[in-house]
């Protein structure tokens, strides 16, 4: 609950600030200072400090998996306004309103990781979601942005419209919104009723949409191709792994009681090939870096969705330390990427001579990406083919997602390889030493998690 009233307050008091201060970089160390206190709060609510106590009627329900979780994306979006904080200022004149629709996100962020009623999770994915269309539209001299955020905005509601039919028909089914469901019925199969399962199967594409997973993946490359740099960064990696967090207790609860009358593994199965299939294939042939890491963030959905098709204890401490690793490599490539005055992969020729340190940090974002070993992403893949290899029956599942993680290493390697073996002039912004420092900080945290991923399942687990 700390989280959830902290963040919404700070934003509060932000959109307060925008009338009192006209310096712009007042608001990034106003918004730098609140995640900091955010972060804080919720670590001391993990250890049983609750500062706001609120009756919620047992609609919210907060564990540890959920608070560790939130402090991996407060962490990830502290990390994420100490790089492109400045590049946000020039977006335009309403800077403090860009920070204040961020807490609003992360308010969003901290009721999916603690909802324990279905309408509870329709208000979290909403207040997550509409900050983003605005965010997405924010360059408004921009014909692209605009597109975009109309498009989010009209598939965002639509899928809305299914989720809302979804929760409408499981209520038919079993007669409550809490996850904690008790079946008294007699239904068509041992107690699970024919509306309960497609309501499910409703939410289940719903949540689908949400974090980009094929065949509902159709809007993501145009949307974070439009949107500014800055706010793609965002929408790629907290939002995304937040619908993942949300997904994930959804199918721990309501899709494993349902197992007898619906093989969830099989529907899933369809999705990681396809999401996998389309995400890496299609990464391939794209010239613009921003569009071949829109699809990355396909490909890399596809691996994160084994933590919802095994669902046990390696599934949910992998999808911690997969949403840590993946949300720290993009935030680091996305701000290199705004500093790109060119961003396809022909602009990124010869940076490696004249900007050493953005092309040596990115490279480990990239490799930690592709899940080369001693970088966060080879451990956060590992728990995921570990997971599925666990449930003892679906090998061949590992066999496919190792054979598209090679793939996934071509196109990556083709961004290294622009920087280091060919020649070019590179035009960027202008790269300040704070920003090199920030980004060489970045690229040592990923490496320390790879070698050492106690440091961060210590938190988890003790």
């Amino acid at each position: 609950m700390n989280a959830i009233i902290f963040s919404a307050g700070w934003g509060i008091l932000m959109m307060f600030c925008s009338f009192l201060l006209t310096n712009k970089s007042y608001f990034r160390h106003i918004a730098v200072i609140g995640l900091l206190v955010l972060l804080a709060v919720n670590i001391i609510d993990a250890n049983g400090v609750v500062i706001f106590h609120v009756d919620a009627g047992k609609m919210l329900s907060y564990t540890r998996f959920g608070l560790f979780f939130n402090s991996i994306a407060i962490a990830s979006t502290l990390i994420y306004v100490l790089l492109t904080g400045k590049d946000i200022e020039r977006l335009g004149n309403h800077v403090a309103e860009y920070f204040v629709l961020v807490f609003f996100v992360l308010s969003g962020v901290a009721i999916l990781t603690a909802y324990n009623n279905l309408l509870m999770l329709f208000l979290g994915i909403e207040i997550l979601s509409i900050p983003l269309y605005i965010l997405t539209g924010s360059d408004k001299r921009n014909l692209k942005s605009n597109e975009a955020a109309l498009k989010y905005f009209l598939m965002g509601s639509f899928s809305t419209g299914l989720m809302l039919m979804g929760i409408a028909l499981i209520y038919g089914g079993t007669g409550t919104f809490s996850l904690d469901v008790v079946r008294t019925q007699t239904g068509l199969y041992k107690g699970v009723s024919f509306l309960e399962i497609i309501g499910l199967l409703f939410l289940m594409v719903s949540m689908c949409f949400k974090v980009s997973a094929a065949p509902f993946h159709f809007w993501t490359p145009d949307v974070y191709d439009g949107a500014p740099g800055v706010f793609t960064s965002f929408m790629a990696t907290i939002v995304k792994v937040a619908g993942f967090a949300a997904f994930l207790k959804l199918c721990y609860v309501r899709m494993t009681a349902t197992t007898t009358a619906i093989d969830w593994h099989l529907l899933f199965s369809i999705i990681i090939i396809a999401t996998l299939l389309f995400g890496n294939i299609t990464a391939v042939f794209q010239q613009s870096v921003k569009r071949m890491l829109a699809y990355s963030s396909i490909a890399q959905a596809g691996f994160m969705l084994f933590a919802l098709f095994s669902l046990n204890d390696y599934a949910s401490t992998g999808l911690l330390i997969y949403a840590a690793a993946y949300c720290l490599a993009t935030i680091g490539i996305f701000a290199v990427l705004v500093k790109m005055k060119d961003v396809t992969f022909d602009g990124y020729n010869g940076l490696a001579k004249t900007q050493p340190v953005l092309a040596a940090t990115n490279t480990i974002f990239l490799l930690s990406l592709a899940g080369i070993p001693l970088t966060a992403g080879f451990l956060a893949k590992y728990y995921m083919l570990a997971s599925v290899i666990k449930t003892g029956n679906y090998t061949w599942l590992v066999v496919i997602a190792v054979l598209f993680a090679a793939v996934s290493v071509y196109y990556y390697f083709r961004l290294i390889q622009a920087m280091y073996f060919k020649t070019g002039e590179p035009q960027t912004e202008a790269i300040t030493g704070s920003f090199k420092i920030g980004l060489i900080a970045l690229a040592a945290i990923i490496i320390i998690v790879g070698i050492l991923p106690q440091t961060l399942l210590y938190w988890l687990y003790f």
